[in-house]
């Protein structure tokens, strides 16, 4: 018999995420999957579930779960207080939980998502080869709510536990290498040293879909309509206001406005960790 997890706090937003939805952007299906994808492998690694296994994404004030076996858990990637039962558990690392108890995430004190990954991976039903929650397209499970109940697989034995989990802290500072185009000709040259010499902040209306900024405007030289074209993880994208937005994972497949650039993927999990007044500085690569 399937073991279930009841969420009994789904918190701000809480998702169902794993690796993404790779290979369907020609369908207009984003990858989506866990912005901050190196937390949720290591959290999944330290209960010997495959790295890119489904795994809770809390954002900023976390949740609250109660399974209906004993089960094992890992919380990482933004620092918050872990309960059981109300008695403090440690974060990072694998912790026991009773049937019937309530593991409480608590809000983060660093950073922005937290990770919560289950021994056997949260076993919802895969839609185009994926768990995870797509905010822009609507598809895969949706955001968690009170009450809501999730399956989970058969956990795999516990691999040995590690003196310490290289756990990286939220950045004080967000750095986002860039690489300019493919319409960097569409902004003047002084635009393009605003963008790698100004400090952006990161603005309080950044979501799964896209990291906005505050900051100088960027302007352009070209003021005709661009037709949609296709948009990839990590562009820059100036909508009219001139303020960069970077996509996220759950980014729209196509786009009208201009990409002044594209940060790497490696570099996103760092601004998925970003709070709101964050520093941001585009270095050239």
């Amino acid at each position: 018999m399937t073991a279930e997890l009841t969420v009994v706090r789904s918190g701000a937003l809480t998702t169902v995420q794993d690796g993404g939805r790779r290979g369907h952007a020609h369908l207009g299906v984003p990858r989506s999957g866990a912005l901050d994808a190196p937390a949720m492998r290591l959290a999944n690694r330290l209960l010997g579930n495959h790295p890119d296994a489904a795994v809770l994404e809390t954002t900023l004030t976390g949740c609250a779960l109660r399974p209906d076996r004993a089960l094992t858990v890992v919380v990482g990637g933004a620092p918050c207080p872990v309960t059981v039962e109300r008695r403090p558990v440690a974060w990072g690392v694998p912790v026991r939980v009773p049937a019937g108890a309530v593991l409480n995430v608590g809000g983060v004190t660093a950073g922005v998502r937290a990770y919560v990954a289950v021994a056997g991976g949260i076993a919802v039903e895969p839609v185009l080869g994926s768990r995870s929650t797509d905010l822009l397209s609507g598809l895969g499970p949706a955001p968690l709510r009170d009450g809501d109940v999730l399956p989970l697989g058969a956990p795999a034995p516990l691999p040995a536990l590690p003196d310490s989990a290289p756990w990286p802290a939220p950045p004080t500072e967000l750095t986002l290498p860039l690489t300019l185009g493919p319409r960097a000709d569409w902004f003047a040259p002084a635009a393009l040293r605003t963008l790698t010499s100004a400090a952006y902040r990161v603005s309080q209306h950044s979501n799964r879909i896209g990291l906005r900024t505050e900051g100088p405007s960027l302007e352009r030289v070209s003021t005709g309509e661009l037709p949609s074209e296709g948009m990839v993880l990590g562009a820059v994208q100036v909508p009219p206001d001139g303020r960069p937005v970077v996509f996220l994972h759950d980014h729209p497949t196509t786009g009208g406005y201009p990409v002044i650039g594209v940060v790497p993927e490696d570099a996103l999990s760092a601004a998925a960790q970003a709070t709101a007044g964050t520093p941001v500085r585009f270095i050239p690569g």
